[in-house]
């Protein structure tokens, strides 16, 4: 079985980081390491990692210096200061685990026996539920995978450059894409399941700036435009009716109308588009039969 280590940027994590701390300890497989970075926690998130620091020693804990935002890539800065720690360790998978998710006993022996079945996978994960929702894959990709949980192969992980700091949002889908673009496969696996205690996207705003949010956020990774559209349809059919959809479209083109920075290249842009465009059409053809 293949090896693997684990990074846990952690800010304010207090309410939920000992079950998933309890999540990893009873796994069939545990980590050669675990690095928990708390991001200038001020709720005692760093007293709740400490008790299980004695009797674990496969898990260490880092604290950085204290800032009054949360902003996304203040969570890549955690990952790559505990990826400094880890440098000098022999492993094959690294993994960047939330601090707020929990899943079963054998959840990480699952996922490292699909990087052995094929070589060619170079990120995976699971579906995560939320508040007894999941995903609907009908609009979101399978091989896409969550950042709640993502699994890196590590020649994969080195050849993408790791995760890129964007202030708003989105470094786990750029990682995921740029691996798809680089020729690796990527993959969500439906047979297993993890469980998020966080809504998505509201750790500092409500849920309807969080969707507005979730809007810019397809424009400025490079969303195609007609995606977009069927997207908001969708969505307006999901609680709160109609308002979710509204809201997607007009972060969108709000987005667009302001010729807001991309923070990704051209050629990611390019290759994300084509991947939506091959879905629609697979879509519209399943469809009309």
């Amino acid at each position: 079985m293949l090896s693997y280590v684990l990074i846990t940027p952690a800010r304010n994590e207090a309410e939920f980081i000992g079950k998933t701390i309890e999540s990893v300890i009873w796994q069939t497989l545990l980590p050669k390491r675990w690095v928990i970075v708390s991001d200038g926690s001020t709720d005692g998130t760093d007293d709740v990692v400490k008790k299980y620091l004695g009797e674990h020693k496969f898990i260490s804990l880092i604290r950085m210096p204290d800032h009054p935002d949360r902003q996304f890539a203040s969570k890549v800065n955690c990952f790559n200061n505990g990826y400094q720690q880890l440098k000098n360790e022999t492993y094959d998978i690294i993994g960047n685990l939330d601090a707020d998710i929990t899943f079963g006993p054998d959840y990480f022996e699952f996922l490292l026996e699909k990087f052995v079945r094929n070589p060619k996978l170079g990120v995976a994960g699971t579906p995560f539920v939320e508040n007894e929702v999941h995903y609907d894959y009908r609009f979101t990709n399978i091989e896409h995978v969550s950042g709640a949980c993502q699994l890196f192969r590590r020649e994969c992980f080195e050849e993408i450059g790791g995760y890129v700091p964007i202030k708003g949002g989105g470094i786990d889908w750029v990682a995921v894409t740029t691996a798809r673009m680089k020729g690796w496969k990527t993959r969500t696996f439906t047979e297993k399941i993890c469980f998020h205690h966080r809504t998505i996207g509201t750790g500092s705003v409500s849920k309807i700036r969080g969707v507005f949010h979730h809007g810019q956020k397809d424009y400025y990774l490079g969303g195609h435009p007609l995606w977009e559209l069927f997207r908001g349809v969708y969505q307006m059919s999901r609680r709160p009716y109609i308002l979710s959809g509204l809201m997607i479209l007009l972060g969108f083109f709000w987005a667009m109308f302001r010729r807001v920075k991309r923070p990704v290249s051209d050629e990611l842009i390019q290759f994300h588009r084509a991947e939506q465009i091959r879905r629609l059409r697979r879509r519209i053809l399943k469809h009309e039969k």
